[in-house]
C-alpha cells in the first residue's frame, strides 16, 4: 500500500498546530509532516509537540538543514524523540537551502561532503556506537549517546541532485524528494538512489518519500497556477495536481508507479483551510489510492 501524507506548511503560526496535528490524528491520517523552514519554527520543537498532542499519526521532519546542527545534538534530540515516542518520529536531514545558510553563517564549501559525515555519525550514534571520527565538517571524540533508541531509526535524507540522491542511497534509510519532482523526476531519483545503494552494498529497503503540490477547492486550480509560478515551475509538466479526490488520487498514484513509497501532499502556501486540507487527505483520498 501507498503510504498517504499531508504536510502542516510553516507559513501558518505555530499556534495553529495543535488542532492540525490532532484533527489529523483523530481523522486516521497516516503521517503529517513538518518543516524547519528558515526562518520559521523549529523542527524538533514543533515535532515534540505534534508528537505529544496525538497518539497515532507519525511525525515527520522533512528536513532538518545539517549546516545548523551539531550531529550530536541532532542524535540526541532524535534518540530523545524515539523513546518518548517510539516509533512515530521520522526525521530527514539535508544541505538545507544555501542561501538560507549564507545568511546565519552556516553555509560550507562542500555540502555532499558534511552530509555524509552528519549521516554516517548519526546513523552510528543512534545505533548505540561510541565513536570517534575526525572529518573534514564532523569532529567527535568518544561520544556515545548514554540513551540511545531501543531499537532501529529510519533517518531520510533530502536530495535533488544526482551526488546526493546516490549518496542518500548509499547512507541514509530513505529519500525525501520534493515536491518539483514530476513521475519521470522519481523514476530517475530511484535510479541514482539504487546506483549509491549498490555501491554501498545496502540491501534493505529504502523507503522514497515524494512531495505533491495539492490544491482542492472551487479555486484550485488558479492557486496551484500561481504557486507553480512563483516558484518559477509552470512549465514543467505533471507538477501538482488541482481537483477533487479521485483526481489527487490518480496524482498520487502516478508518484507510487514511478518509484514512490509515500506520497505527501503538500498544500499551496495560501491554504485557505489546513484542517479541512488533513480532513480531505485521511478520508477522501486514502479511500481511493491503494
Amino acid at each position: 500500500m501507498t503510504g498517504l501524507g499531508a504536510v502542516f506548511r510553516p507559513q501558518l503560526p505555530p499556534e495553529r498546530l495543535r488542532a492540525v496535528v490532532q484533527l489529523a490524528d483523530t481523522a486516521g491520517l497516516e503521517e503529517l509532516w513538518l518543516w524547519e523552514d528558515c526562518f520559521r519554527e523549529g523542527g524538533i520543537s514543533a515535532a515534540a509537540a505534534a508528537l505529544a498532542w496525538s497518539e497515532r499519526v507519525r511525525i515527520g521532519v522533512g528536513l532538518l538543514p545539517v549546516p545548523l546542527r551539531n550531529v550530536a545534538i541532532t542524535a540526541m534530540e532524535a534518540a530523545t524523540l524515539h523513546r518518548l515516542f517510539p516509533g512515530r518520529a521520522v526525521l530527514g536531514v539535508g544541505h538545507g537551502v544555501q542561501d538560507w545558510m549564507g545568511q546565519v553563517g552556516a553555509r560550507v564549501e562542500s555540502p555532499v561532503t558534511l552530509l555524509r559525515e552528519h549521516l554516517d555519525a548519526l546513523r552510528a550514534l543512534l545505533r548505540g556506537e561510541r565513536l570517534t571520527t575526525a572529518g573534514r565538517y564532523v569532529t567527535l571524540d568518544d561520544v556515545g549517546l548514554d540513551w540511545p533508541p531501543d531499537g532501529p531509526v529510519e533517518i531520510l535524507a533530502g536530495a535533488t541532485g544526482p551526488r546526493t540522491l546516490r549518496l542518500s542511497g548509499a547512507a541514509a534509510d530513505g529519500t525525501i524528494l520534493t515536491a518539483s519532482t514530476a513521475p519521470d523526476g522519481v523514476r530517475r531519483a530511484r535510479q541514482l538512489i539504487d546506483e549509491g545503494r549498490e555501491s554501498a552494498g545496502r540491501t534493505e529497503p529504502h523507503r522514497v518519500v515524494v512531495y505533491l503540490l495539492t490544491a482542492t477547492g472551487p479555486d484550485a486550480a488558479a492557486r496551484l497556477r500561481a504557486e507553480l509560478a512563483d516558484e518559477g515551475l509552470e512549465s514543467v509538466p505533471d507538477l501538482g495536481v488541482a481537483g477533487d479526490a479521485g483526481t489527487v488520487a490518480k496524482a498520487v498514484q502516478r508518484l507510487a508507479e514511478a518509484g514512490a513509497d509515500t506520497v505527501v501532499l503538500q498544500p499551496t502556501g495560501d491554504e485557505p483551510d489546513p484542517e479541512g486540507f488533513v480532513r480531505f487527505a485521511a478520508e477522501e483520498v486514502r479511500a481511493l489510492v491503494p
